[in-house]
């Protein structure tokens, strides 16, 4: 069986996009180089229009017209399964306008909807969560939108924490992780953790590290009595999934 290639948008940030390819890598039970998926990454950030920047209304250009004619560079280099290793991107003022493009040969994975079905897969005992990401996926509710579905009540910072914690931590040109993404600045990995903390202590069951770059900074399994869940990682079993589905087998397994 020839495996599906897998075609990842890359530099929303750049380094989210490596750490995608890497759990892909470290997640496929493979014996040899010939048993690896196929993987394609094309990245040019300098395309793109930052996504929180275009949420919150300081440009007018949508970034998913950038992510569209990447994506069909990657179809057209024979790419059938198509991730974006961005949360924000998938808010739906960007995502729609990129589903749009996507021909029906080829499987746009929704990386917010495969954390929804992983939670309710996998820990259907879990009903609150927190989410750690930037202000534009916050605002845009990309998590909360995706949850209710499943019953699944979201717990975000508080305003205060949010803008001058987690959102500095991911862009702050002095220690942010898109300035300083390995190592990760100790300042970044500090306020991260500490917001995590906050939303494990107003009652999150597990907290989503809903922004791929904060899986840089923060590797632990638990925050206090909170499960982590990495979005990244989430989204890489699932192109591994998709790359090995078959006619015959569409069932969902994680």
């Amino acid at each position: 069986m020839i495996n599906k290639t897998i075609g990842i948008v890359g530099g929303v940030g750049s380094y989210a996009g490596i750490d995608l390819i890497k759990k892909v890598y470290d997640l496929t039970e493979a014996k040899s180089d010939q048993e690896h998926l196929p993987v394609s990454m094309l990245s040019v950030p300098h395309k793109i229009i930052d996504r929180t920047k275009y949420l919150l209304g300081e440009t007018d250009v949508n970034p998913g017209i950038a992510i569209s004619e990447i994506i069909a560079t990657l179809i057209a280099s024979g790419s059938n399964i198509i991730a974006i290793p961005c949360n924000t991107a998938h808010a739906k003022p960007i995502f729609n306008l990129i589903e749009k493009s996507i021909p029906e040969s080829c499987i746009l994975v929704n990386l917010i909807e495969e954390v929804g079905l992983y939670i309710a897969t996998k820990h259907p005992e879990i009903t609150r969560v927190g989410v750690l990401g930037t202000t534009g996926t916050i605002l845009a509710k990309v998590y909360p939108d995706v949850l209710a579905k499943y019953n699944i009540e979201v717990i975000q910072p508080s305003e205060d924490i949010q803008n001058l914690f987690v959102h500095p931590s991911i862009y702050d040109a002095n220690y942010g992780i898109k300035a300083f993404s390995n190592p990760v600045n100790q300042k970044a990995k500090e306020n991260l953790s500490m917001a995590a903390t906050y939303l494990s202590r107003k009652g999150a069951q597990a907290v989503i590290l809903g922004c791929t770059e904060i899986p840089l900074a923060i590797q632990s399994e638990k925050i206090e009595d909170s499960l982590i869940i990495d979005a990244t990682t989430v989204l890489a079993s699932a192109l591994i999934r998709e790359s090995k589905k078959t006619e015959a087998s569409k069932t969902t397994i994680y």
